[in-house]
Order: C-alpha cells, then sequence, then structure tokens
C-alpha cells in the first residue's frame, strides 16, 4: 500500500497507463516513452555514485535528488524499482585520460595518513557515511537503495578484464591493461563523440604505451598499492568496476544508467563498450539519463578556487536541507541550474509557507481532485518536469473551489514524488512551519534598535557582504524577528510567541 493510501485508508486511483512516461534518452537524443519489456517485473536502475575521498559537494548531491525523484517517478507510475548506487572507494584516477594517481590516495595525502590498504579503507568509510547522512537529510530513502563498493567486487572486476583479454578487446601494457577501442565499432555512439578528432590528437596528444587516444585502463600495475591478479600487482580501473557492479547487482543488462553530462564522453562509452564486448549484450542499458551541472552564484564548482559549498555549511547558516532539495527541484534535471544564498532564502520561504499550509489542514485526507492528480501527472512525466509539477502544486493551492480535505490529499500524493514531507512533518520543519505564522511590521513600526541592524543588514547585501548579512539575520531571529528578501525590498515579520 502506499503511504497516501496507508495514511487515508484507500489507495488513489492508478495512474499508470493514463499519461505515458516519457524520458530524455541520451543515446536516441530524444524523448522516449519508458515501458519495461515484455517479461520485466521492475526497473533496474544504477546511478553512477561518488568516489569517496572527501566531502561531496551540493553538486554532486544534486545528482540524487535527481535520482530520487526518478525513482519516486517511476513508482509514481506503479513500476517496482530496483536501485543501486555504487560508491567508488578504489581506482578513479583524477584524469579521464588514465593519468595522475588514484583520488583516495590523493585524499589519504590531503589528511596526512599514510597510503596504506587500512587508511584507504577507513577514509572511505568515512566519507561514505558522511554522503549516506547527507542523502538521508535531502530525504532520499537510503535503506532503499543497494550500495555496492567497488573494492568488495574484485573477483567480479578481474573475470571482467580476463574475459576482454579472452576475446581479444584488450592488451597489455607496461604499466596498465588497456580496452583496445578500435575493436568496437559503436564506440563514442553515446552522445555523438567526434572519435575521429580525439584520433587526430584534438583530446589527447600522446598516447604513451597505448595503441589508440581513446584507450582506457582496464588494470593499472602498481606494485605497492591494490591486490594480486594474473597481470600483477594493482588495481581495477574506474570504468571496470562500474560494469561489474551492474553485472553483479542487476544483471549483464539495465533499463536506467544515470549519471552527470560530464560522464558521457569518456565514462559510460566505456562502460558500455567494455561490458557489451564482454556479455554480447546490447545494449548495456536502455535509457541513459544525465543531470546538467549547478553553478554557485554563476561559476563552476571548483574545489581549487573555493567556489564550493557543503551541505553541512548551508544547515551551519539556519537553512533547512529540504530547502536545497526544494531549490534543485526548480530547475530541470536537464539545464544548468544556479545556486545563491539569495535563491536558497526564496526556496526556504516557498517550503516554510508550504508547510505552514498544510499544517494548518486539520482534517483527514479526502479523494485527490482527478483533474489536478491529471496535471500533475502530465508535468511529471514529461522528462520529470520539476518546475512545471512545483508551478501546479502552487497552482492547486489558489483553487477556492477545493473543500481541505481535497487539498490535503493533492499535496500528500503530489509529495510522493517531490519529497518534501509534507505527508508526515519531522518536529524540526514543523518548527520550520511555525515561523510562518508572523505579522509584518513595516519600519516606522519597527524599534529603532531592530530598524539599524535591518538596515545594517540591507547594507552589507549590497555590498555582497553575505558573511555580515547572515550574521546580522541571525541576530534578528534571536530577537523573534524574520526577514523575507524580495524584488520590492526587504520584509520584517515578528514572530509569534505561541
Amino acid at each position: 500500500m502506499s503511504l497516501l493510501g496507508k495514511l487515508t485508508g484507500k489507495e488513489p486511483a492508478p495512474v499508470h497507463g493514463r499519461e505515458p512516461l516519457f524520458l530524455f534518452n541520451t543515446l536516441g537524443k530524444e524523448k522516449q516513452e519508458f515501458t519495461l519489456p515484455g517479461n520485466a517485473h521492475s526497473v533496474r536502475m544504477y546511478n553512477c555514485g561518488p568516489t569517496v575521498y572527501g566531502m561531496q559537494h551540493i553538486g554532486n548531491l544534486s545528482m540524487f535528488v535527481f535520482t530520487d525523484v526518478l525513482r519516486r517517478t517511476l513508482e509514481y507510475n506503479e513500476f517496482k524499482v530496483k536501485q543501486v548506487i555504487n560508491i567508488t572507494d578504489f581506482g578513479h584516477l583524477t584524469s579521464d585520460a588514465d593519468e595522475g594517481e588514484d583520488k583516495m590516495t590523493k585524499g589519504l595525502k590531503r589528511e596526512n595518513m599514510s597510503v596504506t590498504m587500512e587508511n584507504m579503507a577507513l577514509l572511505a568509510e568515512k566519507y561514505t557515511a558522511i554522503f549516506l547522512s547527507d542523502l538521508k537529510s535531502l530525504n532520499v530513502p537510503i535503506d532503499r537503495i543497494e550500495f555496492p563498493r567497488a573494492s568488495a567486487y574484485l573477483k567480479a572486476e578481474i573475470a571482467l578484464v580476463q574475459t576482454l583479454v579472452e576475446k581479444g578487446y584488450a592488451y597489455e601494457g607496461k604499466s596498465a591493461v588497456y580496452y583496445d577501442t578500435s575493436r568496437f565499432a559503436a564506440y563514442g555512439e553515446l552522445g555523438g563523440i567526434d572519435i575521429e578528432g580525439l584520433k587526430a590528437g584534438a583530446r589527447v596528444e600522446v598516447v604513451g604505451e597505448k595503441h589508440n587516444p581513446t584507450d582506457f585502463v582496464l588494470w593499472k600495475k602498481d606494485d605497492k598499492l591494490g591486490w594480486d591478479s594474473p597481470w600483477g600487482m594493482g588495481f581495477p580501473g574506474w570504468h571496470i568496476e562500474c560494469s561489474a557492479m551492474i553485472n553483479s547487482t542487476l544483471g549483464k543488462q539495465i533499463d536506467i544508467h544515470t549519471g552527470g553530462i560530464e560522464h558521457i564522453p569518456v565514462h559510460h562509452n566505456n562502460e558500455i563498450a567494455q561490458s557489451e564486448a564482454a556479455t554480447g549484450k546490447h545494449p548495456l542499458s536502455r535509457f541513459w539519463l544525465h543531470r546538467s551541472h549547478v553553478q554557485i552564484e554563476g561559476a563552476k564548482i571548483a574545489k581549487s578556487d573555493g567556489n564550493v559549498v557543503y551541505l553541512s555549511e548551508i544547515v551551519e547558516r539556519g537553512f533547512h536541507p529540504l530547502s536545497l532539495r526544494y531549490l534543485f527541484l526548480g530547475a530541470h534535471y536537464r539545464t544548468n541550474s544556479n545556486f545563491s544564498w539569495e535563491a536558497l532564502e526564496a526556496s526556504q520561504n516557498a517550503l516554510t509557507k508550504l508547510l505552514a499550509l498544510r499544517l494548518s489542514l486539520d482534517v483527514v485526507p479526502g479523494e485527490v481532485p482527478a483533474r489536478w492528480r491529471a496535471k500533475f501527472h502530465e508535468r511529471i512525466n514529461d522528462d520529470l518536469d520539476t518546475p512545471g509539477a512545483l508551478a501546479v502544486m502552487w497552482e492547486i493551492v489558489k483553487d477556492e473551489s477545493l473543500a481541505p480535505d481535497e487539498l490535503l490529499a493533492a499535496l500528500m500524493d503530489f509529495n510522493l514524488v517531490l519529497g518534501l514531507e509534507l505527508a508526515e512533518p519531522s518536529t524540526e520543519l514543523k518548527k520550520l512551519a511555525a515561523s510562518h505564522l508572523k505579522t509584518e511590521l513595516s519600519p516606522a513600526e519597527l524599534p529603532s534598535d531592530i530598524r539599524e541592524v535591518v538596515e545594517a543588514r540591507n547594507a552589507a547585501r549590497d555590498k555582497r557582504d553575505w558573511n555580515s548579512a547572515d550574521r546580522l539575520r541571525a541576530e534578528l531571529s534571536e530577537k523573534g524577528y524574520e526577514l523575507e528578501d524580495a524584488s520590492s525590498g526587504t520584509k520584517v515579520f515578528k514572530r509569534s510567541q505561541s
């Protein structure tokens, strides 16, 4: 029984089949209707997960809000889903051209830990725990997802490399075993990669011991770190890890594979080439979905430039994690989105109003109005149009013809996809909603000391001095005053003491 069914004692009318579900398939470069093959019982979905050598910034986390919405949409359409998010804890080199050191090794050096297998495992568990905690904070149900570690599938990874060697798709060099991309005619088909341009040296100028510029590492030799193998000590390449985990957890062919747009040119084309060559199964995945990037204040997220934000920082500044989720929902997954503290504040304000409305509906949920459910379903089934789905939700709030029990049922139904905890808000969210019970004050109604702090904060915002603005905002909050920034200026509210 669905969550809405458990809360209301009656299941909503089934929606599967009313509106076809369309997803943009990178492989076909178009929206395609998603269905399951004739005898399949559930969707097999693999989501490229993090390399756990450090904390995941908000750009990384946006990927898993996207895959959570994808899963929820599939389930909203009455599909069963088996979801796998891998944890890369070894073998991810810093360069797509198979150069540089392993990222986990880089993480150990950053934290002044000696480079040993034991310390690598400790580092991986530390940052895996933080990652999973962040997902929980963003209302991603981690207990319904499988999280395989790359290091736990060593036998499967070695066996896959051996198969490729035996079939003539791989060759051994002095420093690694490589996949021979010239043997796979469809290499680069995903995303329409210009293979001839790469061969001409447009992307990789120095081939080294590779036969072709696009050849990639299946097994990296290392006499100091890794495991024993038929090719000596070393460790599996990043790409082979994903293929082995897919085969082991979901099978030789899957329905949906996701990742960031940066995975298209190399990582995902490599996965396709090695998997299909090894198994003889085509395609590896029927659908490929890719999320665009999140920028911060209009600039690329770059740790080296200090242009990075973590969820812990957002919480420290007084924002609820679901405000970030709401912000992510406000942009379509295939368009670049922008994070700013102003945008996050606006998202928290919207979430607060929504929660306050939901808690004010002190009724038993009734029937979901069919016309509104169809409208919401149409939007979310159009390639996960979350901005459109949010718009429908705010439209229904304004529909004065609805009875309170109908409105509540609709909000709870939409929440099955949006994941904003509208069904059973936590104590923390209830406190956030209570902050919406406040009275707006004009400048003349403000005590002089409060007015001075508000003016100082406005001046700090004009100078883009966000640290000072946040400090002054927190100072006002401690005194019972809340701010709401709008195009017409900053509104000041006196929080209710009830």
